[in-house]
């Protein structure tokens, strides 16, 4: 069997990337690990291309456009052209994209196409009380037409999205993003540092670390040794037209500004020596489809505070693994985190709580067998 794989964020040791991403590698390693071919083909950051082996997954990036305004239809050209070259010689079975991918991608006859849905335009769009984006609504409904099957990551991406795209018929189900069980390992407790809440995510609005940086003053006056370390690449705010991290120094009044650590961007090779730091770890994002930088936390057994909206309580047993907030309400984050700092005992436990669900749910054995099985079912 050969899996092709339409990323532009697989990790590159030079270049961020996003957890879509750090799944795809994750999977695209055991999917070889088990006897089957995958290649994953995206546009890369520069202009040349370039063809790397990662653990034996072929990795094709295609140099990027040097006209921007023509730059969707030069790149959608160079990835169909790559990808029936590769089909001539390795014919390739599936072929699998996020919700716009197959917008304009020509079909190779034999060859189905899979959208594995992490969250798409219509997706965020609506819950972000935002307009849907005409050209990338028209490109989504396209690519979902185009698909001869769709598969989730969790329940509520599913739900959610087929209140906007019809695809009930190419529905297969919901298959969860698997845990890094090796890179993420079971927390030293003596490595604590007392009072620190650590946050990991990009510094956007969606993300929620507004909110978290608004109720850091509510968490001091219980807990003065809290410190919050924020680990995360800055965004152009589309709004705000500027930084979303000078935006946020808005909210950081003088008592605080020394309990707020900003790291920039941290490799995700970085990010559980961090997280083993910490006392809690609070992500209280507005929306996700299946956060799989809540998956890592979990798989360390840390104390836990995540969103109650989107698909939080599929991933968190509150109160028994985790605890849920309310992300767009700064006073019932701070109590969140105010009750795991002050009650070590009850907030270890639901870590260790957290990381046998986690075992449990998102490793890599039980994940890769699953999307075996779903690849074999399209064929």
């Amino acid at each position: 069997m050969h899996i092709c794989f339409l990323c532009s964020e697989y990790p590159h040791p030079h270049y961020p990337h996003g957890g879509v991403g750090t799944f795809i590698q994750t999977l695209g390693r055991a999917l070889v690990v088990k006897g089957i071919k995958v290649t994953v083909v995206g546009i890369g950051y520069t202009f040349d291309d370039e063809e790397t082996s990662d653990e034996g997954v072929r990795v094709v990036r295609l140099g990027k456009s040097r006209w921007p305004k023509l730059s969707a239809f030069q790149h959608f050209y160079r990835l169909n052209s790559c990808l029936r070259n590769i089909h001539q010689t390795d014919p390739i079975d599936v072929v699998e994209g996020t919700e716009l991918s197959f917008a304009f991608l020509e079909k190779i006859p034999g060859v189905q196409y899979l959208i594995r849905m992490n969250g798409g335009h219509h997706f965020f769009a609506k819950s972000e009380n935002r307009g849907v984006n005409w050209w990338k609504g028209f490109q989504e409904i396209r690519s979902f037409k185009k698909a001869d099957a769709v598969v989730g990551v969790s329940r509520y991406v599913v739900e959610y999205t087929s209140e906007y795209i019809d695809f009930e018929n190419k529905k297969k189900g919901v298959v969860f993003n698997p845990a890094n069980l090796e890179r993420f390992y079971p927390a030293d407790p003596s490595k604590t540092v007392k009072g620190r809440v650590f946050f990991a995510g990009s510094l956007c609005e969606k993300k929620g670390i507004r909110q978290l940086i608004q109720a850091m003053p509510i968490v001091k006056e219980e807990v003065p040794a809290a410190h919050l370390v924020i680990a995360g690449r800055d965004t152009i705010d589309r709004k705000l037209r500027s930084s979303y991290k000078e935006y946020l120094k808005k909210f950081i009044s003088p008592p605080i500004k020394e309990a707020i650590t900003f790291l920039g961007p941290v490799p995700n090779a970085e990010i559980p020596a961090h997280i083993e730091k910490a006392a809690v770890c609070c992500y209280p994002s507005h929306m996700e489809a299946m956060p799989l930088a809540w998956i890592e936390v979990m798989s360390m057994g840390k104390p836990f505070v995540a969103s109650k909206l989107g698909p939080g309580p599929e991933i968190i047993d509150d109160g028994r693994t985790g605890l849920l907030c309310d992300p767009l309400n700064p006073r019932n984050i701070a109590e969140k985190i105010i009750y795991m700092l002050s009650n070590q005992e009850e907030a270890m436990a639901m870590g260790r709580a957290a990381r046998k669900f986690a075992l449990d749910n998102f490793s890599i054995e039980r994940i890769v067998e699953q999307n075996i099985q779903l690849y074999q079912s399209l064929l």
